[in-house]
């Protein structure tokens, strides 16, 4: 799945393939700190993968800002057994940041995806050439995985995260483990700060005992071998989740940018970071030379520290999986699709009113049924649609009619159309169908039966982006010993 261009030889891509979400730091890191790639004396090409998995069915590009997707493999083989990982040869992701650049080249919002999220993955092309078919509410993290190499499918995530999104996706990086240690330590180490004292079987679950003090209740640097454990600590803070980890992971990166900012431009302090990182990437073809990294990493050198925000998609858990939570997370995608920074103070976007704007229904076909046992709930909902200019083909009672959530479904190239008609169905699911060939199906289920009906006006105004998600993001100028809960 990916060419590697640098003649490296099966040991060598064994020791560099690293344990775990935090390879995804290092990239981040530099990109959002604007490190001078210049320092750098790159020879050869830099590892890429193929984009001949990349879909054909992509969202347009914008006029201004970047997308940066930033994926961290977890594969376990090699010299990983040694860095606490487990056993396993296959690529997988375990943290994927959306890193959204504003055209501005001053404001940065990293955004992270759950690894247990639910989503539609589409189809994607596999090492023999062939290509699935596609996944309906599958784990996210399953799409790196698909053809089961140890480099890992980059473009099928690619892919999922712009059906999931409605961005296009400019640029793709997957980084190992490789390099880490050498980064944290470079900069001497890096300010976190704790809740509580972390014992052994925090870092290891199946001990037995509790074993020795890892950590110390506080504020404190870790570097190296102590920044792995604690961008790896699961358990013993918080609810335990990944997404409490997700929430230091974010608090974590902010620390390192913001000791690397306060370090100032040092070349002996800069070079071991950017090569390490260099050395533990592949790219997608865009970026796969020395000069196009340059050019890419100073567009960014002006992101100041309060305006590098970090961000967690909107979720809830569904069973123990997680749940992309809509309208809220359409929200987001279009605050950042229109290039409008989050104001975390006002919990609003910079520019509120740009996103008022009408639900249109013109030229969209949608057949309506009827997940419940509520008699006239169907037709309810199509007089809701017509009076926004949808063309209702059907009204009819759904064969489940036990659906306690609203499902839009659509068909390939309808991906806009859906997100357009759920706009009336606060919390609704979208997901693409092979059964919704000739238009959008709406499926309304007991939450909509049990909800306020939407007011024409009301439905006319696109969502703003929820206060919590703007009150709850991390700056990197944001002290390491705020919201210690993690989960």
């Amino acid at each position: 799945m990916a060419s590697r261009n640098r003649a490296t030889g099966a040991g060598r891509r064994g020791s560099r393939l690293r344990r775990t979400a935090v390879s995804a730091l290092s990239f981040l890191v530099l990109l959002v700190a604007g490190i001078g790639w210049g320092y750098l004396k790159l020879t050869g090409s830099i590892d890429t993968f193929s984009a001949d998995g990349v879909s054909g069915d992509r969202p347009p590009g914008s006029s201004g800002g970047q997308n940066v997707l930033v994926i961290g493999s977890d594969t376990r083989s090699g010299k990983n057994k040694g860095l606490g990982g487990a056993t396993g040869e296959v690529g997988r992701s375990d943290t994927v940041l959306l890193l959204h650049v504003y055209a501005d080249r001053k404001h940065a919002v990293a955004v992270s995806v759950p690894r247990d999220a639910m989503v539609d993955i589409p189809a994607c092309r596999k090492p023999d050439g062939s290509w699935t078919a596609p996944r309906h509410h599958s784990q996210f993290n399953g799409a790196f995985s698909v053809g089961e190499t140890v480099e890992g499918n980059p473009a099928c995530t690619q892919n999922t995260v712009e059906q999931l999104t409605g961005l296009r996706v400019d640029h793709t990086v997957v980084i190992d483990f490789a390099g880490f240690s050498a980064l944290t330590s470079a900069v001497g180490g890096v300010p976190v700060c704790l809740p509580n004292d972390i014992y052994q079987r925090d870092l290891n679950p199946k001990r037995t005992t509790r074993g020795t003090l890892v950590f110390e209740k506080g504020a404190q640097t870790v570097s190296g071998q102590r920044a792995l454990d604690y961008v790896r600590l699961r358990h013993g803070i918080g609810d335990g989740s990944d997404i409490g980890r997700i929430k230091r992971q974010q608090a974590f990166i902010a620390s390192l940018v913001k000791k690397i900012k306060s370090r100032g431009m040092n070349p002996t302090t800069l070079l071991p970071l950017a090569d390490a990182a260099t050395d533990a990437m592949t790219v997608d073809p865009g970026l796969g030379s020395a000069d196009k990294l340059l050019s890419f990493a100073l567009s960014m050198k002006n992101i100041d520290l309060h305006n590098t925000k970090f961000v967690t998609v909107p979720w809830r858990y569904e069973g123990e999986r997680v749940a992309v939570v809509e309208p809220d997370a359409d929200a987001l995608w279009a605050a950042l699709k229109a290039d409008r920074p989050l104001d975390a103070k006002k919990g609003t976007t910079a520019s509120p009113k740009a996103s008022r704007t009408p639900v249109s229904g013109a030229g969209i076909q949608v057949a309506v049924y009827n997940g419940t046992t509520v008699p006239g709930l169907a037709a309810k909902a199509a007089g809701l649609l017509r009076a926004q200019g949808f063309t209702v083909t059907n009204t009819a009672t759904a064969q489940d009619q036990t659906r306690s959530a609203t499902v839009v479904a659509y068909g390939p190239g309808q991906r806009d159309e859906a997100r357009t008609t759920a706009r009336l169905f606060p919390g609704a699911r979208i997901t693409e169908s092979a059964d919704a060939v000739s238009g959008i199906q709406v499926t309304v289920g007991q939450d909509y039966a049990d909800g306020p009906s939407a007011a024409p006006d009301a439905a006319s105004a696109t969502p703003e982006v929820p206060a919590a998600i703007a009150d709850e993001a991390r700056s990197a100028d944001d002290d390491p010993c705020e919201n210690l809960s993690y989960g």
